[in-house]
């Protein structure tokens, strides 16, 4: 599903280039979900995308709901670990976008997750986002990974921007 975009309309030395990339994806997307809310839309559509265009969906799906705040962090980390195939997914876009920093951050949110019981499926998923404050080691251990992130997603976003500026035709048609 490559995005169409007027030359004049799009700036490709942009330090928000991913952003300007996946922001017509997202808005197919809730086109597609207000329309019918079962899985397989999801599916469907992620399986339309370019292998680039997945790795930059998941990444700023996941980065969206985790970089408000250090509580949205860890709810959202363990609600996407809940899902095998999405948080799979996030993994491989990490790869994807050879980012072994972020790569190693997710193995430390998972690893910390599981420590603390957390669910590996939605089926019996009621973590609260109340949680981490009632939890001392957890949310030190979060507070820690928080810092982490908040220190490598400038590099990541760089990296993402680089990627795509550099294989555009893998997210982007530039008319002109």
């Amino acid at each position: 599903m490559i995005i169409k975009v007027k030359e004049e309309e799009f700036e490709l030395n942009s330090s928000n280039l991913s952003q300007r990339c996946f922001e017509p994806l997202i808005q197919i997307y809730k086109v597609r979900m207000s329309k019918e809310t079962n899985i397989g839309v999801k599916e469907r559509f992620y399986e339309e995308l370019t292998e680039g265009q997945r790795a930059l969906f998941m990444f700023y799906v996941y980065y969206n709901h985790i970089s408000k705040s250090l509580i949205e962090f860890y709810w959202w980390s363990a609600y996407f670990m809940a899902q095998p195939k999405n948080w799979a997914a996030i993994k491989a876009c990490f790869k994807y976008f050879n980012d072994e920093p972020f790569l190693l951050l997710l193995e430390k949110i998972e690893q910390e997750l599981k420590q603390h019981n957390h669910p590996t499926t939605l089926e019996n998923f009621t973590i609260t986002r109340d949680e981490l404050n009632d939890n001392k080691e957890l949310h030190a251990s979060f507070e820690t990974l928080y810092a982490i992130f908040e220190n490598i997603y400038p590099t990541t976003i760089e990296k993402i921007n680089t990627l795509i500026e550099t294989n555009l035709h893998d997210f982007v048609q530039i008319e002109k």
